[in-house]
């Protein structure tokens, strides 16, 4: 359960923007927040703040993030005492939130602040409680990176009752009782996209195209992207257990039949069988998918341990609220859930 679950939430949006090595643009995407924020008040008479959680960067992050101006709007700055993953970041702008709606963003500068409005307006005109993006396409990015996206949702939606739409982004927005929804959400291993859509109410889906980085290079390599599809897979999906058990009936039917023809041979035709090379085949594919079943089974395994344990997603070295027109708020050596 999350430290600040039962934290009473003033009537506003939340702006959750975790960062990592993203000093060299944090002072852009400020301004623009910052604008979009007085768009907000003025036009809606929505109160505004905005959340940075620094997920244990080792440039300048933090000391920009913790310095940037409360112009017209609140914002706290939250770094973590180590790098602990983005979904953990996810999580402290869900705990730390002092407004009852959040909107989820990126620090690169990749998902449009003036795309936010749009998003806004389905959940107050429309009463939509989840508005999530996804990309309009994959055009411009590698065939086999094209491929893997596919084949990830296919086999992450495969038998399951709430399907995670495909292509969905972290850009999204949580009317109140989402954003309530998900603080009562109790696990450790979090995959925020599929937990924001699990949890139901009324979502809709929102096409945008990314805007190119203007700063930086992205952290999220192949392994990064790997590793955070196998913690989608295991911590949302039961699918690889179920695969690896056809798999498992699929050759246990064709040894069957294989042994059948072999016996066939032998008493009615009175052949041979040559004896080595079908036995070296039958132990390296038995042996290869034994492997792999157990690899699947470990990889939930380590999940139930990592639950079992229960420790903290997360602790917050240093925290700082800047509020408008007020002396800043240094916190620091705060532990949380």
């Amino acid at each position: 359960m999350s430290a600040n679950q039962g934290t009473k939430r003033a009537e506003g949006l939340t702006i959750v923007v975790p960062v990592f090595n993203e000093a060299a643009g944090l002072a852009v995407l400020h301004h623009k927040l910052v604008a979009l924020a007085s768009r907000l008040r003025d036009q809606r008479g929505l109160a505004t703040e905005i959340v940075y959680v620094d997920d244990g960067s080792r440039d300048e992050t933090f000391a920009i993030a913790r310095n940037l101006p409360a112009e017209g709007v609140d914002v706290q700055a939250i770094s973590f005492s180590r790098n602990f993953g983005k979904e953990a970041a996810l999580l402290a702008g869900l705990d730390h939130a002092r407004m009852n709606a959040i909107l989820f963003m990126d620090g690169d500068g990749q998902h449009p602040p003036e795309l936010a409005e749009k998003l806004i307006a389905l959940w107050q005109d429309e009463h939509y409680d989840v508005v999530y993006t996804a990309k309009a396409h994959r055009e411009n990015e590698p065939a086999t990176r094209r491929l893997f996206a596919r084949v990830f949702y296919r086999v992450l939606n495969f038998n399951v009752r709430q399907e995670i739409p495909e292509d969905a982004g972290d850009f999204r927005l949580l009317s109140p009782r989402a954003a309530d929804a998900l603080r009562q959400l109790p696990e450790r291993n979090r995959f925020f996209k599929g937990l924001s859509s699990w949890i139901g109410f009324k979502q809709i889906r929102v096409p945008y195209e990314p805007a190119p980085r203007a700063y930086g290079a992205s952290s999220w390599n192949l392994r990064a992207l790997l590793g955070l599809s196998i913690e989608g897979l295991t911590a949302f999906s039961a699918a690889p257990l179920r695969i690896a058990s056809i798999l498992g009936v699929l050759l246990s039917a064709t040894a069957f039949l294989f042994g059948s023809w072999i016996l066939f041979e032998t008493i009615v035709l009175g052949r041979g069988v040559p004896g080595y090379p079908s036995v070296m085949v039958a132990i390296m594919v038995i042996g290869g998918v034994q492997l792999l079943v157990l690899g699947v089974m470990g990889e939930y395994i380590a999940k139930i341990l990592s639950e079992l344990k229960r420790r903290p997603s997360y602790f917050v070295a240093e925290s700082e609220l800047r509020e408008a027109n007020k002396a800043s708020k240094p916190v620091s050596r705060e532990a949380a859930e």
